[in-house]
């Protein structure tokens, strides 16, 4: 079993520091992690995936424009390409809860990026490093633009699974509800009694929902595509070439397939996290609607013998360690806890983002890291609710025609022809004598068997003329 190599000393601006002799970071990643032990979450490895992105094509266009030599900009953007296809993920080990620039990660990815690329160049690490990760891999650029560009790069790509996840439940509810068109049920406002729909026009409903939910989220999306990237430190643009943030933007819209631009005002897109904040709230809507579905769901499914029960859901593992046989809507739980959590971090995106100050909002690493939560959690719970409980869920036709006979709220069909006083007064006789619709309307009076019959179809309350 190999020895791990012995510590190295590196330097910065704060003088000597530790670093472990195996790790491709340095000394600000050292400090990082002494200073910021703090919780257990990790910076989103979608940022620094997009970080690496940033860094490969700033060392290209940096190459191109002559300000690095084609052998170094060569390395640097290789090297950048490794970090961002996650070959070396274990390398970047800092806490969410950092600087509010994201400096110590963006530093972490620069010093991984620079000692592979020395490496790669016949170099060393550390202090014998041939490759600079301030003059050279962060050339043209600041953690102030470089981040927020990360930002919505991430973001950008990781609502590309989000949308086929969504896009696939959505399909599944269609197909439920093109199955389910003709069979009937009651409907419930309330939670009380209402006239028949069919099962088919409740789940065509819950698909009309996330469709809403998804041109939000698109719409959303445009917003995101304009970049901080040559904005530097404070949106002036100091220390960079003037086509340099164009030029980037346009290498990584080649290279990762999306619209990016230069944001029209970059002091906005550094200060302000308004787009990422619009994104958000479009994955809060989704979130509200998925939340109703999965309630209708439940309910729907609940019983199985002393509850609704006009659903079957799948039964996919036991439900309780001391009740045999008992199974649980665990995917419909699942789902709804998710959009719990996305709700709740869209406050904290809303608070964070709304405490910008001047030139800088300082609460980059929350909105980067609740943003990128939201959006991996909703399009796994929607790929699991599709798969483990849509695809599989049957309707009890019999339960729910059972229901459908009981229901008095056919009454509704009499009151173009009686008037709503005298329905109701049907309507109550039959609750009160526990009697069926057809027999309360007799026993009331002023309504013959042929008349009801004519009337209360109960096919014409869910697809009237």
């Amino acid at each position: 079993m190999a020895q791990p190599l012995p510590p190295r000393t590196e330097s910065d601006s704060f003088g000597p520091i530790d670093v472990p002799g195996d790790a491709l970071w340095g000394a600000q990643t050292a400090r990082s992690l002494h200073f910021f032990a703090i919780g257990t979450q990790r910076m989103p490895l979608e940022l620094v995936h997009a970080l690496a992105q940033v860094k490969r094509a700033a060392a290209e266009v940096n190459g191109e424009l002559g300000l690095l030599a084609p052998l170094r900009a060569e390395a640097i953007a290789n090297a950048a390409g490794r970090v961002a296809a996650g070959e070396f993920d274990a390398q970047f080990p800092l806490s969410v809860w950092q600087t509010g620039s994201g400096t110590q990660s963006h530093m972490n990815v620069n010093e991984v990026i620079a000692n592979l690329a020395s490496l790669a160049l016949g170099g060393g690490m550390g202090a014998a490093r041939s490759v600079h990760p301030h003059d050279e891999v962060n050339l043209g650029q600041s953690s102030n633009d470089a981040v927020p560009t990360a930002m919505h790069i991430a973001a950008v790509l990781q609502t590309r699974p989000l949308l086929a996840a969504l896009a696939g439940l959505r399909a599944a509810l269609k197909a439920k509800a093109q199955a389910l068109a003709e069979v009937p049920k009651v409907g419930r406002t309330h939670l009380q009694d209402a006239t028949p729909v069919t099962f088919g026009q409740e789940f065509g409903g819950h698909e009309a929902q996330l469709a809403l939910a998804e041109l939000a989220v698109r719409r959303a999306l445009g917003d995101v595509h304009a970049l901080a990237i040559g904005g530097t430190a404070v949106g002036t643009g100091l220390n960079t070439h003037r086509a340099f943030g164009a030029r980037v933007a346009a290498v990584l819209a080649q290279r990762l397939d999306a619209p990016f631009v230069v944001a029209d005002n970059l002091f906005a897109a550094m200060a302000g996290h308004e787009a990422l904040v619009g994104l958000h709230g479009a994955l809060r809507t989704l979130a509200v609607a998925l939340t109703k579905i999965a309630n209708d769901v439940r309910l729907m499914g609940s019983g199985p013998r002393a509850g609704l029960g006009e659903l079957r859901l799948p039964a996919n593992e036991p439900g309780s360690s001391i009740m045999p046989g008992k199974v649980n809507p665990t995917q419909v739980e699942a789902l709804a806890m998710v959009c719990a959590q996305v709700m709740g971090h869209d406050v904290a995106i809303g608070i964070a983002a709304s405490q910008g100050q001047f030139e800088l909002n300082a609460y980059k690493p929350l909105i980067a890291h609740d943003l990128l939560d939201s959006l991996r959690l909703l399009a796994d719970a929607m790929r699991s609710f599709r798969t483990h409980c849509i695809e599989g869920l049957a309707v009890n036709a019999e339960r729910a025609q059972a229901m459908l006979a009981h229901s008095l709220m056919g009454v509704t069909a009499l009151v173009p022809h009686i008037g709503h006083d005298r329905a109701a007064q049907i309507a109550r006789h039959a609750q009160e004598h526990g009697l069926d619709l057809r027999e309360a309307a007799l026993a009331v009076g002023g309504i013959s068997a042929a008349d009801f019959d004519a009337w209360v179809d109960l096919r014409r309350l869910w697809a009237p003329d």
